[in-house]
């Protein structure tokens, strides 16, 4: 089985930056730790309120990281406007809200397909891969093929925060399902939001699934055993799920 590719969202490292106005802690030298840790990519979310990362961020990052950059953005000319100039390796599109703490859930693709297939087509025409970030609904995978998608982000929220064991199997069988029915699309599968140490590894056992993307946790953890070790430490337990299942 391929290996299974780690993406380091470094947000959260510019939301401590900000909470004091000051220089420090710096998310460009938390992603090249991140790189040098093993990372296999660098993400990054610019929000349209630049809550945490901001432009001057996320130009510095494409110049100094050597794997690639995924570019988390809502489905705005401004944001698109943006990634034409910064040219990173993919462009995930996610829904925003400025109320919201975090993203609350996948994007609504079949709903407004007419509205993201001209955003879709100036992205690949300036040479990004596309990226949308959806729940597991076969719906919103078809239509995500359908719009000129070359990925889909399963959001893997309900499975980490569900309240039981039954809830979270359940939830972890429609990221199965799910990734099944987007390869049959020719969607490449990646995955991402809540995953911990302790809920990985039956996600990362998923065999379409080509990457993870995570961010919050990995940068809360570094608090107390450092960035280095709890990438290091998320890389051997994805490493594992893939050779040894998810259990």
């Amino acid at each position: 089985m391929h290996k299974l590719r780690l993406g380091v969202n470094i947000d959260h490292v510019a939301t401590l930056r900000n909470a004091r106005g000051q220089s420090y802690p710096d998310p460009i030298a938390a992603a090249l730790m991140a790189q040098r840790a093993g990372a296999d990519g660098i993400t990054a979310h610019l929000r349209e309120d630049r809550r945490h990362i901001r432009d001057d961020d996320i130009f510095a990052l494409k110049q100094a990281i050597e794997v690639p950059l995924n570019f988390e953005m809502a489905a705005t000319d401004e944001m698109v406007s943006i990634a034409e100039q910064l040219q990173p390796h993919a462009a995930c599109i996610v829904p925003e809200r400025r109320e919201e703490v975090t993203t609350e859930g996948g994007l609504s693709v079949a709903a407004q397909k007419d509205r993201l297939l001209p955003l879709i087509t100036r992205l690949k025409d300036a040479g990004c891969r596309v990226s949308l970030f959806i729940d597991a609904d076969d719906a919103e995978i078809a239509a995500s093929a359908e719009v000129g998608a070359d990925i889909v982000e399963l959001h893997t929220g309900p499975y980490c925060h569900a309240a039981s064991s039954d809830h979270q199997s359940a939830e972890c069988n429609k990221l199965q399902q799910g990734a099944l029915i987007a390869e049959r699309h020719g969607l490449e599968v990646h995955a991402g939001h809540g995953l911990t140490f302790d809920n990985v590894r039956p996600v990362a056992a998923i065999p379409q699934m080509k990457e993870l993307n995570i961010g919050h946790f990995l940068i809360g953890t570094s608090v107390f055993i450092g960035l280095s070790s709890a990438i290091e430490k998320m890389r051997q337990l994805m490493d594992e799920a893939r050779t040894q299942g998810g259990s």
